[in-house]
């Protein structure tokens, strides 16, 4: 399999299985002379781990990170800095159980990846899914975390926006209330309402998709390029990245088909640090080119495939059968995909980073 490398100047490349002994990461291109410290990549790991709600997989894994390579004791000041090279963290597995899969060994889960799998490789993983678990995800906010203190000037923010067909209150956001509650959600009231709705998903033996929002803010103009290097578009492909991600939108996004010329089109007023726009239909991204406004991604979860409600479906024998999946899954995978979706806005943003400065020697806009 091909293709698990992400970025140019700034790249991952994940490894491992859902239900294989371990998963890791190397991250390539993290310019030398950078402070990092395990605690650094743990924090954005134990937000993403599994097992934290009633919400989620009940599947308990540790998620503790082990740095491999790419840094270096710093004798004078008594820490760790990256080298340059490339960086190897490790993610091992403690809480697989791969007999809960054995009933749908031969068969293929509607809205799961098995039947595609299957088809292109001859070969499934049927235990965990393999590459096609969330699972993986763990590697690349270990990426993402690495990628935060390369831009340490850009702070990086996400909120569930929406579970099934309720969505948040822009009134009540809150950016505090993020981690005070099991949905990682600004709304305080909506998201005590999930709590409810949630169970019952839960309790039908049935599950739900959500809405993301990753909003990050100093994210200075000039980084991205036209055409075939937009920061719109290699945002896009970051987000549609994640497992279960459907659909993805850059400010006004699909709204945008609804509004007129002089709604969507954000004016521009002289101030005294520059020109600033007076709203941010744009999402912070022009012409490919981010403005200088904060970057405003959403990104749509489907519901979680893994339901204990019977489905019919075939098998690899092409014989008609009946599904149940058993195991423990996310009633709404979309919850633990608020830390996902900072580390791939982290490690797109890093790249362009580097990007802009290789190709422009600056690290922002000219300047007013």
């Amino acid at each position: 399999m091909s293709y698990n490398t992400f970025g140019h100047l700034f790249r991952f490349t994940t490894w491992g299985e859902s239900h294989g002994p371990a998963l890791g990461v190397v991250v390539d291109g993290c310019p030398p002379g950078i402070a990092i410290s395990v605690e650094d990549i743990q924090r954005d790991l134990d937000r993403r781990k599994p097992g934290q709600s009633r919400f989620t997989t009940q599947r308990r894994e540790d998620d503790a990170v082990r740095i491999l390579s790419g840094t270096f004791e710093d004798e004078r000041t008594g820490g760790q800095k990256t080298t340059g090279t490339p960086i190897s963290m490790l993610i091992e597995n403690t809480d697989h159980r791969s007999k809960d899969y054995s009933e749908i060994r031969d068969k293929y889960r509607p809205g799961h990846a098995d039947f595609t799998y299957h088809q292109k490789y001859g070969i499934r993983d049927y235990k965990g899914s393999g590459r096609a678990s969330a699972r993986e995800t763990a590697a690349r906010v270990a990426a993402g975390a690495v990628a935060r203190l390369v831009i340490p000037e850009v702070k990086i923010r996400a909120s569930l926006v929406q579970i099934g067909p309720h969505k948040i209150d822009y009134a009540n956001f809150d950016w505090d209330q993020v981690d005070q509650n099991p949905f990682f959600c600004a709304d305080p009231k909506a998201a005590a309402m999930w709590e409810g709705y949630l169970d019952g998903i839960r309790k039908d033996g049935n599950s739900v998709g959500a809405v993301i929002e990753v909003v990050a803010e100093g994210v200075p103009p000039g980084w991205g390029a036209p055409i075939y290097g937009k920061l719109s578009a290699d945002l896009a492909s970051a987000m549609m990245s994640i497992n279960a991600v459907k659909a993805v939108e850059i400010g006004a996004g699909f709204e945008a088909a609804s509004l007129t010329g002089t709604e969507n089109a954000d004016e521009m007023r002289a101030g005294n640090a520059g020109p600033y726009f007076t709203s941010n239909k744009a999402g912070g991204i022009l012409g490919g080119i981010s403005n200088g406004d904060p970057v405003v991604v959403r990104f749509a979860v489907k519901p979680t495939s893994s339901i204990i409600t019977p489905r019919q479906s075939v098998t690899v024998e092409n014989e008609n059968t009946e599904v149940v999946t058993k195991g423990r899954h996310d009633p709404c995978v979309g919850i633990r995909a608020v830390p996902i979706g900072e580390a791939m806005m982290a490690v797109t943003l890093a790249d362009h980073f580097l990007r802009h400065r290789g190709q422009t020697g600056r690290d922002g806009g000219v300047g007013y």
